[in-house]
């Protein structure tokens, strides 16, 4: 990216025309959705060997504030140190294996209430209960076992790989460099933040989100709005992560009349809730269009596509994001990014809609923990009142998701009734479901590893 400025990297992402399509298997074996043997091996040499998102940092703001997480039947302890530093650990004792902590809290130790051993915030023991019952004991060698953890994009990074290499290293300089500009670090959850059981193996939420194919099945209310045009995606594939995106643009545009292309905006909110706050700006740069006559005629090099850049780019400005890092096409159009092995984003100016999913903890791989979470950019002062809390789910199907992830919700379960048929052995990948090939070849390609 040292060669292009702000968002123009963009540019140097491919067109569909331009993949090689050899490279990648576009048919699917479907034992991997519902092989117990299949998903051992993915928790050996992909989950217990990879980064993968635990938190925001802002949770952990204070010195003395910990967590615990689960990864795969492992449980860790993240805290934050006196001197600033988050660290991760082993969520077990040295002396017995009991786990320390539980939830999340704030203390200037962590303590072990089977028999009072504590530890530091940097992991060190710093001592015993009744150290005349315990003996002689190098408290040097008796430190909480340490596993990697860091911070990128406003997230906390774990990795069970005590030798895994550094995250930014893992992640890459495009990755970090390509979504710097959005300042997610400093978005707020707002609206939605849902932890979930699905009926649906954990690849089956990846790979949903990896295309847009399925508009046209599932989600026919977009199609009144948006023209799935084939070949219109663009993508970049850096490292084991990629990115998707195609230009946003009111259906039909060429053919459409400018008051059906008004109306077209007017009605995204349905879909792309953000984009309320833009509509007062929007109308009022497009009224100054509107002739004495009522009737709207654009000069050459205005658009409604335009128009609604300009409108965000000038709203959000006035709430205090600098946007000065993104082009005009990234304050319309939405980007698809993933994170290897779970982590799903679209992102805009101003927003992102964050789906990750994980292995239910009973072991079934017909089942699924999703975690979706809408952020916005919000000043400062109105991140704590707007801030949404983390709602888990109890009663399947309770929770109300807008029109578009609900419909999502149910197509992920019935496709996972399909592929738990003994007979369908393998699933064939549409040229615009590239994708979803890409992240099966980087997941073989760990499998892979086995020694």
């Amino acid at each position: 990216m040292d060669s292009v400025i702000k968002g123009e990297w963009i540019k140097t992402t491919k067109h569909m025309s331009e993949l090689d399509f050899g490279q990648l298997n576009m048919s699917i074996s479907t034992d991997r959705y519902t092989s117990p043997e299949f998903q051992a091996r993915e928790r050996e040499l992909v989950w217990m060997k990879t980064w993968q998102i635990v938190g925001r940092a802002d949770e952990l703001a204070n010195a003395g504030d910990w967590k615990t997480c689960q990864i795969f039947g492992q449980s860790y302890i993240i805290a934050r140190g006196k001197d600033g530093k988050l660290r991760g650990f082993v969520n077990s004792c040295r002396h017995r294996g009991n786990a320390l902590c539980q939830g999340k809290g704030n203390s200037p130790r962590l303590l072990c209430q089977y028999h009072l051993w504590s530890y530091g915030l940097d992991g060190k023991l710093i001592g015993v209960g009744r150290p005349d019952m315990v003996g002689p004991i190098d408290k040097a060698a008796h430190g909480l076992i340490e596993v990697p953890v860091d911070t990128a994009l406003g997230f906390i990074f774990l990795n069970p790989d005590q030798n895994a290499k550094p995250l930014a290293e893992y992640l890459g300089k495009e990755v970090l460099e390509g979504l710097a500009p959005y300042k997610l670090d400093e978005m707020t959850p707002v609206g939605m933040d849902v932890r979930e059981a699905l009926n649906c193996n954990w690849k089956v939420v990846i790979d949903a989100f990896s295309e847009g194919y399925h508009i046209i099945g599932v989600h026919p209310e977009l199609l009144s709005v948006i023209d799935p045009e084939a070949g219109k995606v663009w993508h970049g594939f850096y490292g084991d992560h990629g990115m998707a995106y195609s230009p946003f643009e009111v259906k039909n545009a060429q053919g459409a009349g400018l008051e059906e292309q008004v109306a077209g905006i007017h009605a995204l909110p349905g879909t792309f809730p953000t984009v309320t706050e833009v509509l007062p700006r929007f109308d009022a740069l497009v009224a100054a269009y509107r002739g004495a006559d009522g009737k709207l005629a654009f000069p050459e090099g205005v658009t409604v596509r335009t128009l609604l850049q300009q409108a965000t780019r000038e709203t959000l400005s006035v709430k205090g994001l600098d946007v000065s890092g993104l082009t005009d096409e990234q304050m319309s159009d939405s980007q698809g990014w993933f994170l290897f092995p779970n982590f799903f984003m679209t992102i805009r100016a101003g927003e992102a809609t964050v789906i990750m999913s994980v292995p239910h903890p009973d072991g079934d791989p017909n089942r699924c923990i999703w975690h979706v979470t809408a952020y916005m950019w919000l000043p400062p002062e109105l991140r704590a009142p707007y801030r949404a809390e983390l709602v888990e789910v109890k009663e399947p199907g309770s929770y109300p998701y807008f029109l578009a992830l609900q419909q999502d919700y149910d197509q992920m379960e019935r496709q996972q009734k399909g592929l738990r048929n003994a007979a369908f052995t393998s699933m064939t990948l549409a040229r615009e479901e590239v994708s979803i090939a890409r992240f099966h070849m980087v997941l073989d390609r760990y499998l892979a590893a086995r020694t």
